[in-house]
């Protein structure tokens, strides 16, 4: 298969419908249908169940799509660290979600920095279930990402730190006083809401709570009164008069690991993962 094929593919794919596709593409629809079915024989399969309203991907177009999708962000990725590493020399970047394992990560570029031979290493600060996504498309070379909230497929990993969580209310609020809650007492909250998190397509779940998309913005809204959260116990020491903690009982352990592609050779990559394992 050819990459243009996997786009045109993916693209009608995403569009369900072959005008849909063809303007998107920039393309007339005639030379798309034709390439769609040179595709499917040279695959051997139908890829889509046609009909006059659009297409619908069939088992073997749905294989196809995840398959063709993580095909592109392979390549996506090839060119852009070949081009980083063609203007920008032999620095890493390394990506983790704003608010989040601060004092982790200042421990570990400390470390890193000391280590003969350690390159500049630049951060980005993303919003909410990014890091992931800016790793696999090579715009970030590692990535902190936290179990069981992060998705690690397709990375290679090493575990640096599980810990509890705890509901962060803001000071004053009735539930303060106690020493411990459960996630059915705080899910039951009306005031305040909880916080709304964009999905992976970009929209938020319907409800009266905030909509969010880091960290900063959601302790702010808590010391304002206008929001809890239930975050791992290592925030602690990040948190103002205005927020209170309270251990939550029955919330998840989160895992905090380091993440990197596994097709890497990268002498900077191991070094700075073998430095974050060691703290």
């Amino acid at each position: 298969m050819e990459t243009r094929e996997l786009r045109y593919f993916v693209a009608v794919a995403e569009e369900a419908h072959f005008g849909r596709a063809a303007h998107r593409l920039g393309m007339a629809q005639p030379p798309l249908s034709r390439a769609i079915q040179q595709l499917e024989r040279r695959l051997g399969a139908v890829l889509f169940e046609r009909n006059s309203r659009g297409v619908t991907l069939t088992e073997a177009g749905a294989v196809l799509l995840r398959e063709g999708r993580t095909a592109l962000d392979a390549i996506e990725a090839a060119e852009r660290r070949t081009r980083r590493a063609a203007t920008d020399g032999p620095g890493l970047v390394l990506v983790t979600k704003a608010g989040a394992a601060t004092e982790l990560l200042a421990k570990l570029l400390d470390a890193y920095a000391a280590e003969p031979g350690a390159v500049t290493v630049d951060v980005q600060l993303c919003a909410i279930a990014q890091q992931g996504q800016l790793l696999r498309d090579g715009r970030a070379d590692v990535a902190l990402l936290h179990l069981p909230f992060d998705s690690i497929a397709g990375f290679d990993t090493e575990e640096l730190r599980t810990e509890g969580q705890v509901a962060v209310l803001p000071a004053g609020h009735p539930l303060t006083t106690r020493g411990h809650v459960r996630m059915a007492e705080l899910t039951a909250l009306t005031e305040p809401p909880a916080p709304r998190w964009p999905r992976s397509d970009g929209t938020y779940p319907d409800g009266p709570g905030p909509q969010l998309r880091d960290n900063a913005q959601l302790l702010q809204l808590i010391a304002l009164g206008r929001a809890w959260a239930v975050l791992p116990e290592s925030v602690r020491g990040h948190l103002a008069a205005e927020h209170a903690t309270v251990p939550v009982l029955d919330a998840p352990p989160v895992t905090t690991v380091i993440a990197w592609p596994p097709q890497s050779r990268s002498r900077a990559i191991a070094d700075l993962v073998r430095t974050a394992t060691r703290l």
